[in-house]
């Protein structure tokens, strides 16, 4: 009787072990069909660039999956479980991701524009580069902290961008228009950015901030000084003020 029974036992083991990769296959294969999978389980799937674009995976498991550059506008993901997923650059706009769990997914470079968003998940998330964040997902000090880091990397008009939707959640978020200012300089818009140096100045004063005070009148001061010749594009280095102050304004942030 002992050898039936282990033949059984592993019989049933691999039966369990078949049986989500079986899973998966099949409901991709329906997926791609007829491009209706609720509640289906498809998580670790790889659907790198695929055109998925008005599908219903309302309720489906995608925890892990890659969908990498896909497809997704208008795509009912209602509820679905994508902890973990890559959407890095796919297309979200218009997409249904109500009550999903998007817990740290990777939704850099994503377009989300007119994406509902509506009690989704998104702790740990990683937004950035991300085009037509909704203001109800991401806070100001998010908004600013992806700005710097365009700085940083050479994009002054992606950090501007940035800085305005910081600016368009809390108009009296001082820190963003001192380092907006740092931009628009970088681009040779001298008289923008002392608007906004003036403007950071004003509100460091009124809100009892010292050091951002004194750093907007240092950049004030560069501002109003007189060239003697044509600075370079990119000039001064974009962290020369926003990095120098980076450790004060994001302790007083973070």
């Amino acid at each position: 009787m002992k050898q039936p029974t282990l033949a059984t036992l592993a019989l049933l083991t691999t039966i369990s072990i078949a049986s989500p990769a079986s899973a998966n296959t099949e409901n991709t294969r329906q997926l791609l069909e007829t491009k209706q999978c609720q509640s289906c389980e498809l998580s670790g799937v790889g659907l790198v660039l695929t055109n998925l674009s008005g599908v219903n995976l309302s309720g489906a498991n995608l925890s892990g999956a890659n969908l990498s550059r896909a497809n997704l506008s208008g795509a009912d993901l209602s509820n679905a479980k994508l902890n973990g997923t890559s959407l890095f650059g796919a297309n979200l706009s218009g997409a249904k991701l109500n009550g999903a769990d998007l817990s740290v997914a990777d939704l850099r470079d994503t377009y989300l524009v007119n994406t509902d968003f509506t009690g989704a998940n998104l702790s740990g998330a990683n937004l950035q580069g991300a085009i037509g964040i909704p203001s109800q997902v991401a806070k100001v000090e998010d908004f600013y902290g992806w700005g710097l880091a365009q700085g940083q990397k050479g994009d002054p008009k992606g950090a501007i961008d940035y800085f305005n939707q910081a600016l368009n959640i809390n108009s009296n978020f001082a820190p963003a228009y001192l380092a907006r200012g740092v931009a628009l300089y970088q681009l040779l818009e001298r008289s923008k950015a002392l608007q906004d140096a003036q403007q950071a100045e004003k509100l460091f004063l009124a809100q009892g901030n010292t050091e951002g005070y004194q750093t907007a009148q240092a950049f004030i001061k560069e501002l109003q000084t007189p060239l003697n010749s044509t600075p370079s594009k990119g000039k001064p280095n974009f962290m020369n003020f926003v990095g120098a102050i980076g450790s004060l304004l994001l302790r007083s942030l973070f």
